[in-house]
This record gives C-alpha cells, structure tokens and sequence, in this order.
C-alpha cells in the first residue's frame, strides 16, 4: 500500500491554521474547565471541615449503662468504657463520670469517655481469724485506698488476750465471716498478745561482734537495752563485755538485756561507732521493727529487724560518717537520723 505524503502534509496544514483561528475560544473554554473544577474542589473541601451535625451531650451520669448507651446513640455519639469500683452497694453498671460533660456542644460521632461503676471491691466480710492483724490492716488500706468511705473498718482499739497463738494473730472477729456487707461496717477483733509467762533462755552474748549481735536480736525474743564505755585490761574493742541477766538464765519473752558494748577511745578513720536510740510508745503486743543505713553514696543496706514491745528502742552501730539511719514500724518510715562522730548516741 503506498501512502500519499503531500496529502498527508495538507491536512497538518488545515489543522494548524484551525487552531489560529480559534485558539481564543480553545483558551477561555480550557480556562472555564479549570475554574469549575477549582469551585467543586472547595465545595467539597468545605463540606469536608463543615464535618457532621453538631449535637448537644446528653446528661448520663447516675443512670444505668443500658439507658445511657440508648441515649448516645439517639445523639449519634459513642462511648469509652472504663470499669472502676465504687463505695457504694447499689451502683454497679451505673455511670460514675462522663467527658465530655452533660450540655457539651459536639459533633455527631464524637467518642464520649464513661466510667461505669464495677460495684464494691467486695460484698462480704472476710475470715481474719489465724492472720495477722498489721497485715490485715494494710490489706484493708491497699484495698479502699481510692474511696472516700472504707467499706471495712476496724474497731481502734481490738481486745488482747493471752494465747498460745503469736502475739498479733487474730483470734475472733464479729461480724462473722461471709456476712453479707450492706454498706461500711466496723468490725471487732480480738488479738493474741501470745502465750502467758512464756519463758526464753538468755544467750551468752559477751565477745560477740555487732555484726552478731544483728543475728541475734532478731532471733531471740528479748529486748537488748545497749550502752557504750571503753575496753578495760584484754576486752577487745567492737564487741560486747557485759550482760545483764548472765548467759542461760531463763526470763519472760521480751524481758530486757542490759548490754555493754566496748568501743575504741578515738573511732576507726572515716568511721563512727554509737547507738542508734528511741523511746517508743508501749505496744499491746511486739511489733515488727526495723533500722535500716543509707551511705554517703546512696547505698541501702537493713540493719536489724526485731520485734519489739516498745519503750527503749537501743540499737548499737559501727558506719561511715554521714551515713543516715532510717526507723521502720509496721512497713511504715517514721524517723531518720544521720550518723556524726559529735551525736550524742557516739562515743
């Protein structure tokens, strides 16, 4: 087949002038297109901000979480659960708080962020007979910590009585275990003090470190009341020299120890020896106490932990000046004291 050039170079020609004839209408109707679309580019983009309709927060709080939801979805609006225990009996599956608040202007399909109450902790009184009561009452604490009522209190002060059982194991408890709890209740226990005239062995505790005497302390069920004076002849420094009742007499739990500790006419470099005193209220059985060392260098080191009836609380050291001494009763802090060679508790 063979092609004719020159008609083929005719009709470019045809085209060509076409166009420069009418390029001015080409021009403005390219340039109409343009301005239509850039107007329903903005149409949409408005529509777009404009967003939904806007619409009024409902008041839902109090209400149960059926009805709530009911009237959220008649507003187009939808919830955020989150699940929190309350203090009182009668408001499980109601809505404790709401965001944002009742009367809030927004738009429709806004997420609203409910609290719905899980009801109380607990609805029944617990068995604490055989625990512990300090662990029962930090139980307690840990568990009503967040409301403003506890549901369970304990009646200050319980009733003591010798037992054969610990000192501070709860021995009765009213009212009774599994009683339904029908709003904040106080509960009466009665704690053992332990076992009447209960009898210890004394250890004989001259030229023991105090290092040893830690391991002591917290092994016998005595009260070691400390003091300080200088070796005398070949009593060595840093250990005990003296003990008052003798090594194997037999005294009442927690009978006190007068104890001597020999220390060194000038104290070891960077070092101080001393006790670490304080009078402490009379306990109604012995309570869980323990001395603690913070360095100069932020170190944390325990001491000693005993169990203690109260009164003189003595407690001998040998620590790098600076060293600060922490007082714990019942997993509670309730004093420092920092370590200085000029205390009066040094030598």
């Amino acid at each position: 087949m063979r092609i004719d050039l020159s008609d083929f170079h005719l009709d470019l020609d045809a085209i060509s002038e076409y166009l420069r004839e009418n390029s001015r209408v080409i021009i403005l109707t390219a340039l109409t297109v343009f301005l239509v679309t850039a107007a329903s580019t903005l149409v949409v983009f408005a529509l777009v901000l404009k967003g939904s309709e806007q619409v009024m927060v409902p008041d839902v709080q109090g209400k149960d979480i059926s009805v709530a939801l009911m009237e959220l979805q008649a507003k187009e609006l939808y919830p955020r659960v989150q699940l929190r225990y309350s203090d009182k009996m009668d408001d499980k599956g109601s809505i404790l708080e709401q965001n944002p608040s009742p009367g809030s202007i927004v738009k429709a399909g806004r997420r609203i962020n409910l609290v719905i109450s899980r009801g109380v902790i607990i609805d029944r009184i617990e068995n604490y007979v055989g625990q512990n009561l300090d662990e029962v009452k930090m139980q307690l604490q840990a568990m009503f910590t967040s409301m403003a009522t506890p549901l369970i209190v304990i009646t200050e002060p319980p009733l003591y009585r010798f037992s054969e059982e610990p000192a501070g194991t709860i021995l009765e408890q009213k009212p009774a275990p599994d009683t339904p709890l029908a709003g904040p209740t106080k509960v009466e226990l009665v704690v053992s003090r332990g076992p009447e005239g209960d009898r210890v062995t004394v250890p004989d505790i001259t030229g023991r470190s105090i290092r040893e005497m830690y391991s002591i302390m917290e092994k016998t069920n005595l009260v070691y009341d400390f003091s300080l004076r200088n070796p005398e002849g070949s009593e060595r420094a840093g250990t005990i020299v003296s003990q008052m009742p003798a090594g194997e007499a037999r005294v009442n739990s927690y009978s006190r120890i007068s104890t001597v500790l020999a220390v060194p006419v000038a104290n070891p470099e960077g070092k101080v020896y001393g006790i670490f005193s304080e009078t402490l209220p009379e306990y109604p059985y012995p309570f869980q106490i323990k001395l603690s060392a913070i360095s100069p260098n932020g170190e944390r080191s325990p001491l000693v932990s005993v169990k203690h009836p109260g009164g003189n609380f003595s407690v001998p050291y040998l620590l790098e000046e600076g060293t600060v001494l922490v007082l714990t009763i019942l997993n509670k802090e309730v004093g420092t004291r920092e370590v200085h060679a000029d205390t009066d508790e040094s030598q």
